[in-house]
């Protein structure tokens, strides 16, 4: 009876355990891809760090493949693997972000106003949900919407886990 019940304990715990964030806590991941917003198409990279089983904080930057728009931002984000059982090859989040946006001048305007350019520069203010599929131990595949007052639009890309 005693192998019973230290067998049901232990295979608990692993139920458990792959239902948590796929980083967990003290975990990394290395996130990178391409955008789309509404004046060109960014490239971004970024980190999740783990600080608790279900959240992540971290450093992404971004920067329009025009070279006229810069992002650096922190972010933080909730996953819901825990509370809705999903198993651990998938991840689904949101969260918020804060950062600088930061915008170049355009020198083929030649003077002339572009409203389609404006290069605003400011705090970075948004918002993301997103989801991944990890297809091995340590790689996986990212779709994320978002929006904010500098940014609007998706990404899509991949996670490298450590």
């Amino acid at each position: 009876m005693k192998k019973i019940f230290v067998f049901f304990v232990f295979a608990t715990l692993g139920v458990s355990a792959f239902a948590q964030s796929p980083i967990g806590a003290d975990g990394k991941q290395f996130n990178f891809g391409l955008g789309l917003y509404g004046s060109g198409i960014p490239v971004y990279a970024g980190l999740d760090f783990g600080v608790h089983p279900d959240i992540t904080v971290g450093p992404q930057i971004g920067l329009d493949l025009n070279l006229d728009y810069l992002s650096i931002s922190g972010r933080g984000d909730y996953h819901f693997n825990t509370i809705l059982d999903i198993p651990r090859d998938w991840d689904f989040y949101a969260g918020l972000n804060i950062g600088f946006a930061i915008g170049f001048e355009d020198d083929h305007d030649h003077g002339i106003h572009n409203k389609n350019h404006d290069h605003v520069s400011g705090l970075d203010l948004g918002f993301q949900i997103g989801g991944r599929y990890y297809w091995n131990s340590s790689w996986g595949i990212n779709l994320e919407l978002g929006g904010g007052n500098n940014l609007n639009g998706g990404r899509f890309g991949l996670s490298k886990r450590f």
